[in-house]
């Protein structure tokens, strides 16, 4: 298991965990990033990610991503 920010651009990887505070897990959860998803990290920009969820292109922080588990 990795934090997303690690994982590698275009490679498509499965959601195993997701962290952080209630507050932040539910918005996390509500933009698509749940357990048995799946996440593909599009590019990388100053150390924040695009990454595609759920059919969408999402823009993520890196303090968002080391919350969530590939």
């Amino acid at each position: 298991m990795m934090p997303l920010y690690v994982a590698d651009v275009g490679e498509e990887n499965i959601i195993k965990k997701v962290g952080g505070n209630p507050e932040m897990k539910k918005h996390l959860e509500d933009m698509g990033f749940v357990v048995g998803g799946s996440v593909t990290v599009v590019s990388t920009i100053n150390g924040n990610l695009i990454v595609k969820v759920k059919e969408s292109r999402v823009a993520i922080s890196r303090e968002m991503a080391t919350k969530i588990m590939v």
